[in-house]
């Protein structure tokens, strides 16, 4: 085994360039980042979507949390449509979890998309599917109490979906999510995002998704490098913008007040 020990004035000047260089990373994106924050992200791509304005009746706003429910809740104020959420969870592969196979969305009945050739591969045993859809519906519902307590989900049939993220990467939990939309009857189903690379929306326009996005950055390579801000969204920002999306909805919206 080889051990370098640099002398001390070296390892300090080694730590003076790194810290040089992350302020400098910081600032840069401090500056010029095209986002200031979620807000300001959701209230540039509500810009964009200010044709719906006059469809609000007709409107749901569904913010893929946590992350775009900061996004989505600009969108809803600025339409004056409902916010709610729809909630993605992953199946992962027997003994590797975060090997995704599958998700399930969240609905009534939830709908299970599942990755073919992923199911071939790792051949999960009898029952296992099942019993892991049973395990993330309960995550589902627990969390969903949590952030929404007894309001129930909005009705989607016949109404314009519109689902929100704060960014899209690879897509995947996007395409889950308006997979299972078109299958829940839904007049229109929009993917609205402020940036994501330019293969993936080229990926996901291909499959036959309507797609909404501000930027796509060359040299993709994370959602957070274009935020000058991009905190953790906490479920008590998540819970807070959920309740404050109530005040510009009649009373017979669809929530229990």
């Amino acid at each position: 085994m080889l051990i370098i020990i640099f002398p001390l004035k070296l390892r300090n000047l080694f730590g003076i360039i790194l810290i040089t260089t992350r302020t400098a990373m910081l600032f840069s994106r401090a500056t010029t980042a095209p986002f200031k924050d979620r807000h300001d992200a959701g209230q540039k791509l509500s810009e964009a979507l200010k044709n719906f304005k006059s469809q609000k009746d007709n409107v749901v706003v569904l913010a893929l949390p946590r992350g775009g429910v900061p996004v989505a809740f600009e969108v809803a104020k600025a339409l004056g449509a409902p916010l709610d959420l729809l909630m993605v969870r992953k199946i992962g592969a027997p003994g590797h979890e975060e090997y995704g196979i599958g998700a399930v969305v969240e609905g009534n009945p939830p709908e299970l998309v599942m990755n073919e050739e992923a199911v071939k591969f790792t051949r999960p045993p009898e029952g296992y599917v099942q019993s892991m859809m049973d395990k993330q519906l309960k995550e589902i519902a627990r969390q969903r109490n949590r952030y929404l307590g007894d309001r129930q989900p909005l009705t989607l049939a016949g109404k314009i979906a519109i689902v929100v993220d704060d960014g899209i990467a690879t897509g995947g939990t996007a395409r889950v999510a308006m997979k299972a939309l078109r299958q829940k009857n839904v007049a229109k189903a929009l993917l609205a995002s402020p940036l994501a690379p330019s293969d993936t929306l080229a990926e996901l326009r291909a499959e036959g998704n309507d797609v909404l996005v501000l930027e796509t950055p060359p040299n993709f390579s994370a959602v957070g490098l274009h935020y000058a801000k991009f905190d953790q969204t906490s479920d008590e920002e998540v819970i807070d913008c959920l309740e404050r999306s109530r005040e510009w909805l009649p009373k017979n919206n669809g929530f229990k007040n």
